[in-house]
């Protein structure tokens, strides 16, 4: 990454990789249209298999089952939509969600209010399992639909999934989706090998174009209805003419990070240890969130008590480092991050969460920036407050 500016939102968006701009540049000279007959057509549609196939394979699922869409929302809002079903099963009348989950969850279901349960996490950010195996129990014979993320964008918690479905077939009928949109690229993910009815995902999370993802739903899983009504493309479930350039782009991103997968989760878990013993050295009142449990390897979230984000935030976007926060920002007024709440973060500590989150482009140079603009946000804070910094 140039000195210039160091990159750490990773997890809001990785940038494009410079072989994946190169095969969406080779995909812009396809003049066909996948569904045409044609030569050029043909030609198209060879384009948009290979890109499917090759994101099947990443994350470990029949390239016939992987839908494409406009992103991990609109796909998860298609998941949610209440036409999730196993076939010859009926469809779900309960959802089941995690508390931290992202609002294409939270807020992009169509269940009715009194059909929805908000389950639990610990301190460490897991979802609570025994609420979850109490819940099923309760509701033995309904059919419910579980989604839970495969982790957090916040904090970069990872979920138990595969206890999780566990649960759910003990269950009997319980349907189980997982928004992977932070986990894919990041972590191994074997949808097949974990029994998910459906997982959804967003393709410049690992360095895709923005604006493509994907909904993989297990064999025997369908939707009732397409949630995009049409040509027929894309199994009939999601109409319209693919976006061929950004999915070819997809596939080729998906290839590159799978071939890199181990070694990249290692250097990125080491770049983001040391800066978090970096940070604890210069302020060691700082906590940091989701420690105590599994989290994705390039995700670092902390607060220091009296820390201000959007303060922080600004000062080190002016000394060249990008990062992001916990809370959400909006008109000026910071709203309590509602993953950091559910942990059990206080008001005041939340108000000064910051995230970091490298990636492919990401070094030592920039951890390095971050730390001398984090030190001398720091040391502003220390010196308001009278402590020797």
């Amino acid at each position: 990454m140039s000195l210039e500016r160091a990159y750490l939102d990773h997890n809001a968006t990785s940038p494009v990789r410079p072989e994946v701009a190169a095969a969406v540049a080779r995909a812009l000279a396809l003049p066909g249209n996948p569904s045409s007959v044609h030569a050029e057509g043909r030609a198209a549609r060879a384009a948009l298999d290979e890109a499917r196939a090759r994101l099947a394979r990443l994350v470990g699922a029949p390239a016939s089952r992987v839908v494409f869409t406009s992103g991990g929302t609109e796909a998860a809002n298609a998941v949610l939509s209440g036409a999730l079903r196993r076939v010859g099963s009926p469809a779900p009348t309960r959802l089941l969600i995690g508390a931290t989950e992202h609002p294409c969850v939270s807020a992009g279901h169509r269940f009715p209010e009194a059909a929805i349960e908000v389950l639990p996490v610990t301190a460490a950010g897991v979802l609570d399992l025994d609420v979850l195996g109490s819940r099923l129990n309760a509701l033995r014979g309904e059919a419910v639909l579980i989604s839970v993320h495969a982790a957090n964008n916040e904090t970069g918690v990872v979920q138990p999934l595969g206890e999780i479905v566990a649960l759910a077939r003990r269950h009997g009928v319980a349907l189980v989706h997982s928004d992977a949109v932070q986990a894919v690229g990041k972590i191994p993910l074997d949808f097949t090998a974990l029994g998910l009815d459906a997982l959804t995902l967003s393709g410049h999370k690992f360095a895709a174009p923005k604006g493509v993802g994907a909904l993989v739903l297990a064999e025997g899983v369908t939707l009732d209805a397409a949630f995009v009504r049409g040509g027929g493309q894309e199994a009939r479930l999601r109409c319209g003419t693919e976006a061929l350039p950004s999915l070819v782009g997809m596939g080729e991103a998906a290839v590159v990070v799978e071939q890199a997968l181990a070694e990249e989760g290692v250097r990125l878990a080491g770049l983001r240890d040391t800066l978090e013993a970096d940070v604890l050295a210069r302020a060691p009142d700082a906590v940091v969130f989701g420690a105590a449990g599994p989290r994705l390897p390039n995700t670092l979230s902390f607060a220091v008590p009296g820390l201000d984000a959007p303060t922080a935030l600004i000062a080190l976007d002016l000394a060249g480092v990008a990062v992001s926060s916990g809370s959400a920002c909006a008109s000026g007024k910071v709203a309590r991050s509602p993953v950091l709440a559910a942990m059990g973060v206080s008001p005041a500590l939340a108000a000064g969460a910051l995230r970091v989150s490298f990636g492919w482009n990401s070094g030592a140079e920039d951890a390095s920036r971050f730390l001398g603009a984090f030190e001398r946000v720091i040391h502003t804070l220390y010196k308001r407050r009278g402590v020797a910094a």
